[in-house]
């Protein structure tokens, strides 16, 4: 496997990539878990006071997924729209979280929303950021056609962060889909033109393409198990580092 020319970790500034099925419990049919948003918020705190710098975007498929929409007839662009409604939702579920456990935070929503959320302004989302503010980029890029990977890599070269975590359901890249193949082999460390070499999953092409030309490196690592988060957040080895040359 490769080694990083320069491991990004610990690093000052960073965007969390969450999806929004992170926030339901497997199985349920409750769009929203209190208690995993309550267990998320509870280690973005832990981590926040060392002083890391944290914008989150958060997705809505656990309410709504465009694609799937588009797919059974509803207008694409539509689709899109509901579905960054629905980022919105889980956003404000996560600051509920984070200001109950004493974390100040700001939603800012692409789509203007000036009754629950704050219209997104790059120059005033850095401010709060050094500020020591959690940023909760929500509503996508307020535009159709575009996943939340791609917001998440858009704000990620907006805000000059230092590093996108993306939490996924599995704990790194594979060489193949682990929950296919026993034999799949999981990254450490591996670079983007490897990704495109060997065609790994990480992120939309929009996305990674984003990461790559802007010299972002992604770790994408297990929500999952408890303490993975704080993990993540605070600099310690896991899941998989993608970077560049």
């Amino acid at each position: 496997m490769s080694s990083p020319s320069k491991d990004p970790r610990p690093f000052k500034r960073a965007i969390l990539k969450l999806s929004g099925e992170a926030l339901r419990e497997p199985g349920s049919t409750d769009n929203i878990s209190p208690e995993i948003v309550d267990r998320i918020a509870l280690e973005i705190k832990e981590a926040v006071a060392t002083g890391l710098e944290l914008g989150i975007v958060v997705g809505g498929g656990n309410f709504w997924r465009g694609a799937s929409a588009s797919a059974r007839g509803m207008d694409r662009a539509t689709a899109d729209y509901v579905g960054m409604l629905a980022t919105v939702m889980n956003a404000l579920a996560l600051e509920g979280a984070l200001e109950h456990h004493g974390v100040s935070c700001r939603v800012q929503s692409a789509i203007e929303m000036k009754n629950v959320a704050e219209p997104f302004i790059r120059r005033k989302a850095e401010r709060q950021l050094e500020d020591g503010k959690v940023v909760i980029f929500a509503a996508g890029t307020g535009s159709p056609f575009f996943s939340t990977d791609t917001t998440s890599a858009l704000r990620a070269s907006e805000m000059g962060v230092d590093v996108i975590l993306k939490a996924t359901q599995v704990d790194g890249v594979y060489n193949a889909d682990p929950r296919k193949d026993p034999n799949a082999v999981r990254y450490e460390t591996v670079t983007f033109q490897e990704c495109l070499t060997k065609r790994l999953s990480v992120m939309d092409a929009t996305a990674f393409s984003l990461c790559m030309d802007n010299h972002i490196p992604i770790i994408i690592f297990d929500l999952g198990p408890a303490g993975n988060l704080s993990h993540a957040l605070r600099g310690l080895p896991i899941g998989t580092l993608v970077h560049g040359e």
